[in-house]
């Protein structure tokens, strides 16, 4: 009987190896029941956790494995992961469901990366506790959804270009770690949000998603407990909360991530990690 145990031990090791080798490449996606997803491994059998990477409206997962986050993640030890939004009958097919609009989305897309992140620490030994869920514009506005709602998803979250869409919530579960990026002269995304679809739908205001998601960490003031500048990037910090923080990172440029984000951004995630 250990015989035959050790045998179909060694029988699921192996698949397990060849999913790693063939799964989760731009051409070969990975599949679970609830949708699909890229990947890239680090160079070790132990990864330190993992980095959750949401594309923007219109999207593929695929061509964020060529970006820089995806190269420095690994680079750094953490399993790189780019799930795909995929709603085929809603009226923006490779979109997330974020939650206050009409679009037709047939899938519940937190509960998809809580899928996405539990498969990749089953199969490539990343501790589950230990990801960081990431997103540009559209995939950030999914990255502030779940943080807000479903706040034990992921260790920490760092969203760009994105935030709540109206109607906001009333309220966040929290508290979380969320680090946003934005940018100054953003028109697509702009700070103070704009009507979409002649006034149907509204993205939502950043400063009152600020405001939002500090009640839910119970900061007492709406003053950062700091503010500074390096070169063009404008931060201010609240780390004072009774739990959690957040991070805002402000740059001069329109709808994208400015030099250097990358690195800021996962500087950011392993000094959570730290914290803990």
């Amino acid at each position: 009987m250990r015989l035959l145990f050790a045998s179909l031990f060694c029988l699921a090791a192996s698949a397990l190896a060849a999913f790693a080798q063939t799964c989760g490449d731009a051409q070969t996606p990975c599949r679970i029941d609830s949708g699909t997803y890229h990947l890239l491994l680090p160079d070790t059998k132990t990864p330190r956790g993992a980095v959750v990477f949401l594309h923007g409206g219109g999207g593929r997962g695929a061509g964020i494995l060529k970006t820089n986050i995806a190269r420095q993640s690994v680079a750094r030890g953490f399993v790189f992961v780019a799930p795909n939004g995929e709603h085929p009958g809603a009226r923006f097919p490779r979109n997330w469901a974020v939650r206050a609009d009409n679009f037709g989305h047939e899938k519940d897309d937190i509960a998809f990366l809580n899928d996405v992140m539990d498969d990749v620490a089953i199969r490539h030994n990343a501790p589950r506790d230990q990801m960081l869920l990431a997103g540009f514009s559209r995939g950030g506005s999914m990255v502030w959804d779940v943080a807000c709602f479903a706040p034990d998803s992921a260790r920490a979250y760092a969203a760009t270009a994105g935030a709540f869409w109206d109607t906001l919530p009333t309220s966040c579960a929290g508290p979380v770690d969320l680090f946003h990026t934005h940018g100054w002269n953003d028109r697509t995304v702009p700070l103070e949000g704009r009507p979409l679809l002649g006034g149907t739908i509204f993205q939502g205001d950043v400063w009152e998603s600020l405001r939002i998601l500090r009640a839910a960490n119970g900061c007492t003031n709406r003053q950062p407990s700091r503010a500074s500048n390096d070169g063009d990037l404008w931060w201010r910090h609240w780390e004072d909360c009774k739990k959690g923080r957040i991070d805002l990172m402000l740059h001069p440029g329109g709808h994208g991530s400015p030099k250097g984000w990358a690195t800021h951004a996962l500087d950011w995630f392993e000094a959570r990690m730290l914290a803990d």
